[in-house]
């Protein structure tokens, strides 16, 4: 059965030739200043390249759009051409690569923002939740987030140009694609969910208004580059950063019909994926299923198993493997030849150079 994650799968133009995703993971190693993506983080996504596809890490559309220090941007021509080296070198392993756009809106700091003050869908503080800022030294210090503003409607339309510019940019980059970061607690979900979200005006109150934002930027991203390069990651169940939706199911599977009238690519679902965290329900999977009909990806608590029996099952159609593929550069291969894996150092997941980044081996080593 592990055979379900080895058959291609056609993601628009692409050929895929497993369904094994490495889904976005923040490494924070960009190039200081400018924020600019380099050539050890295009060694790292290209000993990665023989996922089926590989969601680049996090990376701000704006400089307004940073919540931690030393992430990538997509905004200068210099981090254009500095994502170029790591989208040429997985194209010469013969990998697939979309680019994932971020803003976070109100999770972040001043610091982080050339001091201005954060903006979100409200002037609400996502309470409890910490950022890191450059504190001059290697280690970054954590910080409390602040109180946002509320977004004006001329914030949102410049907004909106900014993730448009950002998926042009992309492209331009040599991405094959983008990925809207609507998960996890980010601007976007700071929209979706009903406990981030006290606004009055068209982008508050019902689901379908507090939909509206998605539906206007995704509108935009597919007007730039086509609906077949454009994919959305949401995060139905999860309170991370302090979003909460009060009827998640309702909500996502609304979400999921919008997103399949602009025929996007894919739409890739975070699960929870803490100790002790509930399942998706299974009936929302089935819900989800009806409603969209692109490729759709699931991330959180799998093993190759589970992988293999929720593709067979057709509740998705391809995987996202997040933490193993830190320490497993190779981890397609021994999923499909049952090899153990190894473990990830989680000192090393932030910050840092090499260590921790590029250094893991392949199995036959």
């Amino acid at each position: 059965m592990k055979n379900a994650l080895f058959q291609p799968v056609q993601l628009g133009r692409h050929t895929l030739n497993n369904r094994i995703v490495m889904p976005p993971m923040t490494r924070s190693r960009a190039t200081q200043p400018g924020n600019e993506a380099n050539d050890m983080m295009a060694t790292y996504y290209a000993q990665r390249a023989s996922a089926g596809l590989i969601v680049a890490e996090g990376t701000q559309i704006s400089p307004m759009g940073q919540g931690y220090a030393w992430t990538p941007g997509i905004y200068s021509a210099s981090q254009i051409a500095g994502w170029k080296k790591t989208t040429d070198a997985v194209h010469a392993k013969g990998g697939v690569i979309f680019a994932q756009l971020w803003h976070v809106g109100r999770v972040t700091h001043p610091d982080n923002i050339g001091g201005e003050q954060p903006i979100s869908s409200s002037a609400l503080k996502a309470e409890g939740v910490k950022v890191f800022i450059d504190n001059g030294s290697d280690e970054p210090g954590f910080v409390e987030v602040v109180e946002p503003r509320e977004m004006t409607k001329a914030d949102i339309n410049m907004v909106i140009g900014q993730y448009r510019q950002a998926a042009l940019n992309a492209v331009e980059a040599g991405f094959d694609g983008i990925e809207l970061h609507a998960a996890n607690g980010y601007l976007v979900n700071q929209f979706i969910d009903s406990e981030a979200n006290n606004r009055t005006d068209e982008y508050g109150g019902s689901i379908e208004n507090r939909l509206r934002f998605l539906d206007e930027v995704v509108s935009a991203l597919v007007d730039a580059i086509g609906s077949d390069k454009v994919g959305v990651r949401l995060a139905p169940f999860t309170s991370l950063n302090g979003t909460v939706d009060a009827t998640p199911e309702q909500t996502y599977t609304a979400a999921a019909a919008l997103l399949n009238k602009h025929n996007i690519v894919y739409l890739h679902l975070a699960e929870v994926d803490w100790d002790d965290a509930p399942e998706t329900p299974e009936a929302f999977k089935h819900a989800v299923r009806a409603a969209f009909d692109g490729v759709l990806i699931y991330a959180g608590k799998y093993d190759a198993d589970k992988a293999a029996q929720t593709v067979a099952d057709g509740l998705a159609d391809m995987i996202g493997f997040g933490r193993p593929f830190v320490a497993n550069p190779d981890l397609p291969y021994r999923i499909e030849h049952g090899l153990p894996l190894a473990a990830h150092e989680p000192a090393t997941l932030f910050g840092g150079g090499e260590k921790g980044l590029t250094d893991y081996s392949e199995y036959n080593q």
